[in-house]
Protein backbone atom coordinates (compact mmCIF):
# COMPACT_ATOMS: atom_id res chain seq x y z
CA UNK A 1 0.00 0.00 0.00
CA UNK A 2 1.55 3.67 -0.80
CA UNK A 3 2.58 6.05 1.54
CA UNK A 4 0.31 8.74 1.82
CA UNK A 5 1.12 11.91 0.05
CA UNK A 6 2.27 14.60 2.74
CA UNK A 7 0.14 17.34 3.53
CA UNK A 8 1.26 20.72 2.25
CA UNK A 9 0.57 22.64 5.65
CA UNK A 10 2.01 25.92 5.72
CA UNK A 11 0.56 27.00 9.47
CA UNK A 12 3.11 27.78 11.96
CA UNK A 13 3.87 25.03 14.34
CA UNK A 14 5.00 28.32 16.78
CA UNK A 15 2.56 27.64 19.79
CA UNK A 16 -0.23 30.05 20.37
CA UNK A 17 1.50 31.69 23.35
CA UNK A 18 4.73 32.36 21.85
CA UNK A 19 3.36 34.02 18.77
CA UNK A 20 1.49 36.45 21.51
CA UNK A 21 4.35 37.20 22.97
CA UNK A 22 6.25 37.63 20.06
CA UNK A 23 3.54 40.33 18.60
CA UNK A 24 3.01 41.74 22.15
CA UNK A 25 6.75 42.31 22.74
CA UNK A 26 7.49 43.45 19.02
CA UNK A 27 4.55 45.87 19.20
CA UNK A 28 5.80 47.26 23.31
CA UNK A 29 8.91 47.96 21.94
CA UNK A 30 8.12 49.53 19.00
CA UNK A 31 5.45 52.62 20.45
CA UNK A 32 7.86 52.68 23.41
CA UNK A 33 10.35 53.70 21.10
CA UNK A 34 7.82 56.02 19.20
CA UNK A 35 8.78 53.55 15.71
CA UNK A 36 5.05 53.36 15.82
CA UNK A 37 4.15 57.35 16.92
CA UNK A 38 1.56 58.32 19.50
CA UNK A 39 -1.98 58.74 17.59
CA UNK A 40 -1.05 56.27 14.70
CA UNK A 41 -3.91 53.52 14.05
CA UNK A 42 -3.71 50.09 12.89
CA UNK A 43 -6.25 47.15 12.29
CA UNK A 44 -6.45 43.92 13.69
CA UNK A 45 -6.11 42.77 10.07
CA UNK A 46 -2.94 44.79 9.22
CA UNK A 47 -1.30 42.90 12.22
CA UNK A 48 -2.44 39.41 11.40
CA UNK A 49 -0.66 39.68 7.52
CA UNK A 50 2.52 41.49 9.12
CA UNK A 51 3.29 38.92 11.58
CA UNK A 52 1.22 35.53 9.59
CA UNK A 53 -0.38 35.10 12.69
CA UNK A 54 -4.12 34.04 13.32
CA UNK A 55 -6.57 36.43 14.41
CA UNK A 56 -6.90 35.02 18.52
CA UNK A 57 -3.32 35.88 18.67
CA UNK A 58 -3.67 39.06 17.77
CA UNK A 59 -6.34 39.73 19.95
CA UNK A 60 -4.65 38.56 23.19
CA UNK A 61 -1.45 40.89 22.27
CA UNK A 62 -3.71 44.19 21.59
CA UNK A 63 -5.90 43.43 24.92
CA UNK A 64 -2.13 42.85 26.58
CA UNK A 65 -1.24 46.33 25.21
CA UNK A 66 -4.82 47.71 26.02
CA UNK A 67 -4.47 46.49 29.70
CA UNK A 68 -0.67 48.09 29.69
CA UNK A 69 -2.44 51.59 28.43
CA UNK A 70 -0.78 51.55 25.41
CA UNK A 71 -3.15 51.46 22.81
CA UNK A 72 -6.73 52.04 22.81
CA UNK A 73 -9.29 49.75 20.51
CA UNK A 74 -11.83 52.24 19.04
CA UNK A 75 -14.98 50.82 16.65
CA UNK A 76 -14.77 51.90 13.25
CA UNK A 77 -11.27 53.49 13.79
CA UNK A 78 -9.26 50.91 14.85
CA UNK A 79 -5.99 50.74 17.58
CA UNK A 80 -5.07 53.65 18.27
CA UNK A 81 -1.31 54.38 19.67
CA UNK A 82 -1.73 56.45 23.22
CA UNK A 83 0.67 58.80 24.73
CA UNK A 84 3.31 57.92 27.27
CA UNK A 85 1.27 59.24 30.48
CA UNK A 86 -1.73 56.55 29.62
CA UNK A 87 1.08 53.76 30.23
CA UNK A 88 1.23 51.58 33.32
CA UNK A 89 4.45 53.08 34.27
CA UNK A 90 5.08 50.64 36.94
CA UNK A 91 4.58 47.63 34.84
CA UNK A 92 8.07 45.40 34.47
CA UNK A 93 6.87 44.79 30.26
CA UNK A 94 6.91 48.59 30.38
CA UNK A 95 10.34 49.29 32.07
CA UNK A 96 11.84 47.19 29.98
CA UNK A 97 10.57 47.60 26.13
CA UNK A 98 11.89 51.66 27.42
CA UNK A 99 14.89 50.34 28.77
CA UNK A 100 15.35 48.66 25.70
CA UNK A 101 15.08 51.77 23.60
CA UNK A 102 15.93 55.66 23.30
CA UNK A 103 13.92 56.45 26.10
CA UNK A 104 16.67 54.39 28.34
CA UNK A 105 18.16 57.40 30.19
CA UNK A 106 15.10 59.09 30.91
CA UNK A 107 13.57 55.87 32.37
CA UNK A 108 16.82 55.11 34.18
CA UNK A 109 16.65 58.60 35.86
CA UNK A 110 13.19 57.87 36.97
CA UNK A 111 13.75 54.57 38.86
CA UNK A 112 16.81 56.25 40.16
CA UNK A 113 14.65 59.10 41.55
CA UNK A 114 11.91 56.71 42.49
CA UNK A 115 14.75 54.87 44.50
CA UNK A 116 15.64 58.22 45.97
CA UNK A 117 12.32 58.32 47.52
CA UNK A 118 10.88 54.73 48.64
CA UNK A 119 14.44 53.14 49.96
CA UNK A 120 15.15 56.01 52.45
CA UNK A 121 11.88 55.57 53.98
CA UNK A 122 12.18 51.64 54.30
CA UNK A 123 15.60 52.17 55.88
CA UNK A 124 14.28 54.17 58.36
CA UNK A 125 11.42 51.77 59.20
CA UNK A 126 13.65 48.61 59.00
CA UNK A 127 15.62 50.84 61.53
CA UNK A 128 12.78 50.45 64.03
CA UNK A 129 11.00 46.93 63.27
CA UNK A 130 13.93 44.75 62.40
CA UNK A 131 14.69 41.65 64.66
CA UNK A 132 18.07 41.62 66.16
CA UNK A 133 19.15 38.14 64.27
CA UNK A 134 18.04 39.53 60.92
CA UNK A 135 20.03 42.94 61.64
CA UNK A 136 22.99 40.44 62.22
CA UNK A 137 22.49 38.96 58.46
CA UNK A 138 22.25 42.35 56.72
CA UNK A 139 25.75 43.41 58.29
CA UNK A 140 27.12 40.32 57.40
CA UNK A 141 26.09 40.84 53.74
CA UNK A 142 27.38 44.17 54.14
CA UNK A 143 30.40 42.72 54.61
CA UNK A 144 30.22 40.64 51.51
CA UNK A 145 29.40 43.42 49.38
CA UNK A 146 32.50 45.40 50.35
CA UNK A 147 34.65 42.41 49.90
CA UNK A 148 33.02 42.10 46.09
CA UNK A 149 33.39 45.29 45.47
CA UNK A 150 36.70 45.76 46.74
CA UNK A 151 38.12 42.54 44.32
CA UNK A 152 36.24 44.09 41.54
CA UNK A 153 33.65 40.81 41.57
CA UNK A 154 31.08 42.67 38.83
CA UNK A 155 28.98 39.67 38.67
CA UNK A 156 29.16 38.71 42.99
CA UNK A 157 28.67 42.26 44.09
CA UNK A 158 25.50 42.80 41.55
CA UNK A 159 24.08 39.48 43.15
CA UNK A 160 24.72 40.55 47.21
CA UNK A 161 23.68 44.22 46.15
CA UNK A 162 20.50 43.00 44.57
CA UNK A 163 20.20 40.75 48.22
CA UNK A 164 21.20 43.84 50.44
CA UNK A 165 18.67 46.34 48.59
CA UNK A 166 15.72 43.52 48.56
CA UNK A 167 16.27 42.85 51.85
CA UNK A 168 16.28 46.89 53.11
CA UNK A 169 12.18 46.87 51.77
CA UNK A 170 11.56 43.31 53.17
CA UNK A 171 12.74 44.69 56.62
CA UNK A 172 10.86 48.18 56.33
CA UNK A 173 8.35 45.83 57.62
CA UNK A 174 5.73 47.68 54.99
CA UNK A 175 3.99 45.27 52.48
CA UNK A 176 3.87 47.57 50.02
CA UNK A 177 7.47 48.56 49.79
CA UNK A 178 8.47 45.01 49.54
CA UNK A 179 6.08 44.88 46.64
CA UNK A 180 8.57 47.70 44.91
CA UNK A 181 11.64 45.62 44.97
CA UNK A 182 11.68 44.61 41.45
CA UNK A 183 11.94 48.00 40.56
CA UNK A 184 14.98 48.83 42.65
CA UNK A 185 16.53 45.38 41.08
CA UNK A 186 15.69 46.65 37.28
CA UNK A 187 17.95 49.80 37.96
CA UNK A 188 20.43 47.37 39.59
CA UNK A 189 20.44 44.90 36.47
CA UNK A 190 20.24 47.58 34.07
CA UNK A 191 23.28 49.88 35.27
CA UNK A 192 25.39 46.50 34.36
CA UNK A 193 23.58 45.70 30.96
CA UNK A 194 24.11 49.12 29.72
CA UNK A 195 27.56 49.88 31.23
CA UNK A 196 26.81 52.29 33.45
CA UNK A 197 28.07 50.46 36.55
CA UNK A 198 31.80 51.60 37.68
CA UNK A 199 34.22 47.98 37.70
CA UNK A 200 35.65 49.06 41.14
CA UNK A 201 32.55 50.79 43.21
CA UNK A 202 33.74 53.51 45.00
CA UNK A 203 34.97 53.08 48.56
CA UNK A 204 32.67 55.82 49.94
CA UNK A 205 29.99 54.16 48.60
CA UNK A 206 30.50 50.65 49.91
CA UNK A 207 31.21 52.45 53.23
CA UNK A 208 27.79 54.22 53.21
CA UNK A 209 26.11 50.54 52.69
CA UNK A 210 28.11 49.05 55.99
CA UNK A 211 26.74 52.36 57.77
CA UNK A 212 23.18 51.55 56.58
CA UNK A 213 23.74 47.79 57.98
CA UNK A 214 24.99 49.25 60.98
CA UNK A 215 22.74 52.34 61.35
CA UNK A 216 19.82 49.35 61.37
CA UNK A 217 21.42 46.88 63.82
CA UNK A 218 21.63 49.77 66.01
CA UNK A 219 18.36 51.07 65.42
CA UNK A 220 19.33 54.62 64.38
CA UNK A 221 16.90 55.49 61.98
CA UNK A 222 17.70 59.04 61.06
CA UNK A 223 21.09 57.90 60.19
CA UNK A 224 19.77 54.68 58.19
CA UNK A 225 18.04 57.20 56.26
CA UNK A 226 20.94 59.69 55.63
CA UNK A 227 22.96 56.64 54.41
CA UNK A 228 20.26 55.19 51.98
CA UNK A 229 20.05 58.79 50.79
CA UNK A 230 23.89 58.80 49.78
CA UNK A 231 23.65 55.83 47.90
CA UNK A 232 20.91 56.80 45.76
CA UNK A 233 22.11 59.69 45.30
CA UNK A 234 25.25 58.47 44.49
CA UNK A 235 23.63 56.62 41.65
CA UNK A 236 21.94 58.91 40.23
CA UNK A 237 25.42 60.62 39.98
CA UNK A 238 27.67 58.32 38.19
CA UNK A 239 25.12 57.31 35.59
CA UNK A 240 24.98 60.99 35.17
CA UNK A 241 28.13 61.22 34.46
CA UNK A 242 28.78 58.38 32.55
CA UNK A 243 26.07 59.66 30.34
CA UNK A 244 27.20 62.53 29.62
CA UNK A 245 30.82 61.06 28.68
CA UNK A 246 28.95 58.38 26.15
CA UNK A 247 26.29 61.54 25.32
CA UNK A 248 23.03 60.22 25.49
CA UNK A 249 21.24 58.90 22.40
CA UNK A 250 18.58 61.33 20.59
CA UNK A 251 15.27 61.22 21.90
CA UNK A 252 16.67 60.43 25.07
CA UNK A 253 16.87 63.72 27.13
CA UNK A 254 13.20 65.37 29.10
Amino acid sequence: MDAPAPVDDDRDPTPARDLRNLVLDTLGREIAAGAIAVGATFTTESIESRFHVSRPVVREALRALEALGLVAAKRRVGVRVMPATNWNAYDLQVIRWRLAGPSRVAQLRSLTELRGAIEPAAARLAAVRVPLNEAGELVGLAGRLWAAGKQGDQGEFLRLDLQFHQSILRLSGNEMFEQLHHLVEEVLLSRVQYDLMPKYPALQALQWHVDLATAIQTGNAEKASQSMVSITERALLEMSTIWEQIGAPAGDER
